[in-house]
């Protein structure tokens, strides 16, 4: 095995769980390694989401660090397969979110950190937003042009758009591409040595100064504190 940091988070063997809970996805495999589960993925990630905390503060100081194995920053690795035709019970990534203390729901504005063999990334900003949320964004970029000019700077933007501008919109405004948005998210990608090495706090947290205007913008636009 690769030798690794004292001072890193994660270990290789992170990856490699990952990689044979996507060969074995089944309740009897994960029950069997439930031990490793714990030791290689959750406890590293509880222990990342702690250590991130006085960062993250910095950054927003309404935005929260949870570092309690459920119903915290940590997503649950058991997929809801409830109206799901993908009945596979486990997801094969590793999710942590660092979300506003106001936000209601999982597509309010929010610090994200992926975890996936071969696709590792930090992102930021709001994915999914309801209606309600979607037109408040829509709203303030079309007032407020060039406070978005600013946020969206140096940002590639990702998710689905609408194809036509939506209803109440301009459709000459400079940003109608932006506004035909439903998701107002970028990301930066990181490597599996990068997670598994001790520069990891630092990768993020740069990865989340990029991206802070983005989720600054966001959050005003849904009136929600900085």
């Amino acid at each position: 095995m690769p030798l690794v940091p004292n001072d890193a988070f994660f270990r290789p063997d992170l990856f490699q769980f990952l990689r044979q809970l996507k060969r074995h996805n089944d309740r009897d495999w994960f029950a069997r390694n439930k031990q490793r589960y714990e030791e290689a993925v959750r406890d590293p990630a509880l222990t990342f989401i702690s250590s991130f905390g006085p960062r993250l503060r910095k950054l927003g100081p309404h935005f929260v660090a949870d570092p309690r194995p459920a119903r915290g920053s940590l997503f649950r690795i058991y997929r809801d397969t409830r109206f799901s035709p993908d009945k596979r019970p486990f997801k094969t990534h590793v999710g942590i979110h660092f979300s506003h203390a106001s936000g209601k729901d999982a597509h309010a504005p929010v610090f994200y950190l992926h975890l996936e063999p071969d696709n590792c990334f930090a992102a930021a900003g709001v994915w999914h937003p309801d209606s309600s949320a979607l037109t408040r964004i829509r709203t303030a970029i079309a007032g407020e042009p060039e406070r978005w000019a600013k946020a969206r700077r140096k940002l590639e933007l990702e998710g689905d758009s609408l194809v036509r501008p939506p209803r109440g919109f301009d459709p000459n405004h400079r940003f109608i591409e932006d506004i035909k948005r439903k998701d107002f998210v970028a990301s930066v990608g990181l490597t599996e040595a990068q997670v598994c090495g001790p520069r990891l706090m630092r990768d993020f947290a740069a990865a989340c100064r990029k991206t802070l205007p983005l989720v600054e913008f966001t959050t005003r636009a849904l009136g929600l504190e900085p």
